[in-house]
């Protein structure tokens, strides 16, 4: 990383300006808030996702139920699974007409996906509901939930360390071209004459 490059200013150098002791500084703190406050940020909106994320596991897990359901009649139609944390992409689900009871006691009755590869007719499978018996997807697990919470947390210091990253190398460039425009200044009123014998005598 070039923010250790610039800590190699510090070294004692007859030729070291002072810009070049501010930027192993700016160096030093960019090294510091990466290695400390992305880690902390990392920490803290992980702990915060995992906070929210299992308040939406144990509030799922509630309102969500298992039914048994049991086929009317086949639809002919195979589509690909569509949530890959249940199985794999590759596992087809047959789309059938199928009746099942709601937790709250009523009778259902439609269209829905069955995991059964040549469904019949009397066959049964097992699908989530709401309490009112409404088709809905499996609720999120826990150790989901925490992966996804790490996840975050990860993100958080990679984009807190990129954007100090990022500052650093802003302020350096703003710092150099600083430094360009004072040596234009310089040279400007050394004039054409510079170097010729006898000028400025």
């Amino acid at each position: 990383m070039r923010a250790l490059n610039g800590l190699w200013r510090w070294r004692h150098n007859p030729l070291r300006r002072a810009t070049d002791l501010a930027e192993a500084w700016v160096a030093l703190v960019a090294l510091l808030l990466i290695a400390v406050a992305a880690p902390v940020a990392g920490c803290l909106v992980g702990a915060a996702a995992q906070d929210s994320l299992q308040q939406s596991v144990r509030r799922q897990q509630h309102a969500r139920h298992m039914v048994t359901a049991t086929v009317v009649r086949d639809l002919g139609e195979a589509l690909p699974e569509s949530d890959p944390e249940t199985s794999s992409a590759s596992q087809a689900r047959s789309r059938v007409i199928a009746h099942w009871v709601a937790p709250d006691g009523t009778r259902q009755h439609g269209a829905v996906l069955a995991d059964l590869k040549s469904p019949h007719r009397g066959d049964r499978f097992r699908l989530w509901t709401d309490p009112h018996g409404r088709i809905t997807t499996r609720p999120l697990d826990s150790a989901t939930a925490t992966a996804h919470a790490v996840l975050a947390g990860f993100g958080a210091a990679l984009v807190i360390a990129v954007l100090v990253e990022c500052g650093r190398r802003l302020t350096v460039w703003r710092m150099v071209r600083r430094r360009f425009a004072h040596w234009d200044q310089a040279w400007d009123r050394a004039g054409p004459d510079w170097g010729k014998a006898g000028t400025g005598s």
